[in-house]
């Protein structure tokens, strides 16, 4: 049997630190050492659907491309990066990315010199920000996005009133409120989902708000118009938004974003 040179230089630089690891290491922390080193080698990056080389397409490039905004006005998540999505979503990895942000959220808020007036307020998103549809969008007929988007169907999930809060953000809710700052919610939902709503945020942990803005018949336009109007809106009745959270860029850019974002992720759907 015939050995590459790559082949061998994996298999030498694997066993360097199996050696390397072993040697300062009692004996009965071998297999403990052994195991780590080994999951290490089991999660080195990988590619496509699910870890697997798709020709043409990396899933984990093309979901940074989306999360940085440099993959623009796409329309559904490519096929093969279904289960990829789908395995992000419901798995550490998206759940730990939501933290990382949360932590940074609630240390930025917590260094806020406020001014203790009442007028100091933090701009929430609610779709997959503050709630997330993850479990309508693990259904078999809406694939993670990866099938054309159905009005319909989504607005009877809305009705339901069931999605559960995304927890590191509810937890930077609570640490807003609890510095003094006033939550105010801005979504895309039409009004006339605003009972269901009220109700479903509440039955989650969301108790409290200064505003909840959700669109009315007379909001036409971009997402970027319409909640650069309703930000404006607060700005000119004397309110400051010292922080703005969401899942899209249209929530994050335009008119009076804020003194500072943030953005969690959110590879299933584009809203331009």
């Amino acid at each position: 049997m015939t050995i590459t040179m790559r082949t061998f230089t994996i298999l030498f630089f694997f066993a360097t630190i199996v050696a390397v690891a072993l040697a300062s290491t009692s004996d009965n922390n071998v297999e403990e050492v052994i195991s780590q080193v080994v999951e290490i080698h089991r999660l080195r990056p990988q590619t496509g659907s699910a870890g697997y080389p798709i020709p043409q397409l990396d899933c984990l490039s093309w979901r940074l491309a989306v999360e940085t905004n440099n993959l623009r006005d796409w329309k559904l998540v490519p096929s093969v990066c279904e289960n990829y999505v789908g395995h992000y979503m419901l798995g550490k990895q998206y759940r730990r990315d939501c933290e990382f942000v949360a932590s940074e959220a609630i240390k930025y808020a917590k260094g806020l010199k406020l001014s203790g007036d009442g007028k100091d307020v933090w701009v929430f998103d609610i779709d997959e920000t503050t709630l997330s549809n993850a479990p309508y969008y693990a259904r078999s007929d809406v694939a993670f996005g990866a099938l054309p988007y159905n009005n319909t169907k989504f607005n009877e999930w809305i009705a339901e009133g069931k999605a559960p809060a995304i927890p590191s953000i509810l937890g930077v809710y609570k640490t807003v409120l609890s510095l003094g700052i006033k939550p105010v919610f801005i979504t895309g939902t039409r009004e006339n989902f605003k009972q269901i709503r009220i109700e479903n945020l509440k039955k989650v942990g969301y108790s409290n708000w200064a505003k909840l803005i959700l669109k009315g018949e007379n909001d036409v336009g971009s997402a970027v118009a319409f909640k650069s109007s309703k930000r404006t809106d607060l700005v000119n009745a004397g309110y400051r938004i010292v922080g703005n959270i969401g899942d899209q860029w249209t929530d994050l850019i335009g008119e009076n974003v804020g003194a500072r974002t943030f953005k969690v992720p959110d590879p299933m759907y584009y809203i331009g």
